[in-house]
């Protein structure tokens, strides 16, 4: 690549690669992709790899770009004044713009015995623990899931599909996100595979010991194997390089993904934060912010004012084990509706949706690699408009 312009990518989950093929789709841009590993991970797919049925991994030379540059390494720092990336293994890499994309991970419980004693299902390297732990415990051993949002109903189900003997402790409520009408059939779904779900006042964990988990209200829930499921954390990365972040330590921006520090460094994903407008963290998220935040450095190269980026969702994709699954329908601003597809139909929404969002990086990885030479904001279908909406051949979104 012999670009003017250097594009610098830090991390290369949904937001990181979306921002990536976009970027290299132009003339004049050389992109570098810094990631921790050698290949993608299909984050909605992990907790099927925790049971076997996929292996949640893709290859970036699938879905990223020919012409972007991926460097397998760690970033530890951004120096803004320098324009520069400090890696792990002792390199580092100079940037003109910068695309801030470390998505996020297993939260911190702050629980006793938590951190010792619960698993993760919400990276790779924990999902891999994970499946080597449930490998080497009996099948009638008892699991619990600790979380009842969509990573903990999909984990629960899963594993109880497969035989396990699940409970799920919710906290106050199955399924906070979802609408009181759309609960009904994921509650009927997991009674039916034998998961026993824990919720109400004094429902909340206390402590995790090797073999349970004790609940608020004194009563304990046997355990051989406890997954926490139970929030998301981004690495502190801009809080480390003395970038102003909020309480959860996301980079905060303004409504173009704009770092408020820097105008050369934008955020993608999870890790970045719009203060007055707030999004929940998410695939469906992340595959817009990509691309929105690639179009933000686009304007800026070209001279022009970016516009501010709207987010349009259309609601949460559960699968419930491979056979059943629930779709939570909600109007553009993620508020949901009384309104949901369930059973087969909304596993098979659950599939497409997760066959969909890979088919857009494939896609966007072969757009990428027959770069065409056009101006910023002039991408074609299915490019980013100004205020970060897509045109009709793009507006479909996953979970």
């Amino acid at each position: 690549m012999n670009g003017n312009v250097q594009v610098v990518v830090v991390g290369g989950g949904y937001g990181g690669v979306t921002a990536a093929n976009r970027l290299a789709r132009r003339d004049g841009v050389s992109v570098t992709l810094v990631n921790p590993r050698p290949a993608f991970v299909s984050r909605i797919r992990l907790h099927q790899m925790v049971t076997g049925s996929d292996d949640a991994l893709e290859g970036y030379g699938e879905v990223l770009g020919k012409n972007v540059r991926l460097v397998v390494d760690t970033a530890t720092r951004i120096d803004p004044a320098e324009r520069r990336v400090s890696l792990a293994g002792g390199d580092s890499v100079t940037y003109d713009y910068l695309v801030y994309a470390v998505g996020s991970g297993a939260s911190d419980p702050r629980v006793p015995g938590a951190a010792e004693f619960a698993h993760s299902v919400s990276d790779l390297e924990g999902a891999e623990r994970l499946r080597s732990a449930l490998s080497a415990t009996p099948a009638s051993a008892p699991v619990t899931v600790v979380g009842a949002g969509p990573t903990g109903l999909e984990t629960a189900a899963e594993l109880a599909e497969g035989g396990r003997k699940v409970t799920l402790v919710c906290g106050r409520v199955l399924g906070p996100s979802l609408h009181a009408r759309v609960r009904r059939p994921v509650a009927r779904r997991l009674a039916r595979l034998g998961v026993t779900v824990v919720e109400g006042f004094g429902a909340e964990v206390a402590e995790v010991t090797p073999d349970a988990v004790r609940l608020e209200d004194g009563r304990e829930v046997p355990s051989a194997v406890t997954i926490w499921t139970a929030g998301f954390r981004v690495p502190d990365l801009a809080a480390r390089s003395g970038l102003h972040t909020d309480a959860e330590g996301r980079l905060v921006t303004d409504t173009t993904l704009t770092s408020v520090d820097d105008e050369r460094i934008v955020a993608a994903g999870d890790a970045g934060v719009m203060p007055d407008h707030p999004f929940r963290m998410s695939c469906q998220a992340a595959v817009q912010l990509g691309p929105a935040a690639a179009a933000t450095i686009l304007h800026r190269m070209a001279g022009k004012r970016p516009a501010p980026v709207h987010l349009f969702f259309a609601g949460q994709c559960l699968s419930l084990g491979r056979h059943a699954g629930v779709t939570q329908f909600s109007y553009p601003n993620d508020k949901v509706v009384p309104l949901s597809i369930s059973g087969r139909a909304g596993a098979g929404v659950k599939e497409i949706a997760c066959r969909f969002t890979l088919g857009k990086l494939l896609s966007g990885a072969r757009k990428a690699g027959s770069r065409a030479s056009r101006g910023a904001g002039s991408d074609g279908p299915g490019a980013p408009l100004p205020d970060g909406r897509t045109t009709p051949s793009d507006t479909r979104r996953s979970a």
